[in-house]
C-alpha cells in the first residue's frame, strides 16, 4: 500500500465542492478541511506509485477550484489503526 498526503489550496467558496469531488476518486480515502497554510488535506491510499502519479496528475489536478497542491509520499506509516489489514480483508488467498 502506498500512502500519499496531498496539501491543497483552493478557492475558499469551493472548499466543500472540491472535497466532495475528491472523495469520488478511487484511492482518496479522506479529505480534511484544515486551518493554516492549506485549505484541504487529502489522504490517498493505492497499491502502486504509478497509481499515485495518475491520481494526482490526472484526477486531483483536474478538479476545478484547486489552485495549488503539494504532494507528500509516505515512507512508513506509524498508526494506532492497522489500515493495511483493514483494506485487505477478503483479499487473503484461500488455505490449501
Amino acid at each position: 500500500m502506498v500512502t500519499s498526503i496531498v496539501l491543497i489550496n483552493c478557492e475558499r467558496a469551493r472548499i466543500n465542492d472540491v472535497s466532495q469531488k475528491l472523495l469520488t476518486f478511487d484511492g482518496v480515502t479522506e479529505v480534511f478541511s484544515v486551518a493554516g497554510q492549506y485549505d484541504l488535506v487529502a489522504i490517498l491510499r493505492v497499491r502502486s506509485n504509478e497509481q499515485i502519479a495518475e491520481l494526482v496528475t490526472e484526477k486531483v489536478l483536474g478538479v476545478g477550484g484547486i489552485s495549488r497542491t503539494e504532494t507528500l509520499i509516505a515512507f512508513k506509516v506509524f498508526s494506532k489503526y492497522d489500515l493495511e489489514n483493514m483494506f485487505s480483508i477478503g483479499a487473503q488467498e484461500p488455505a490449501p
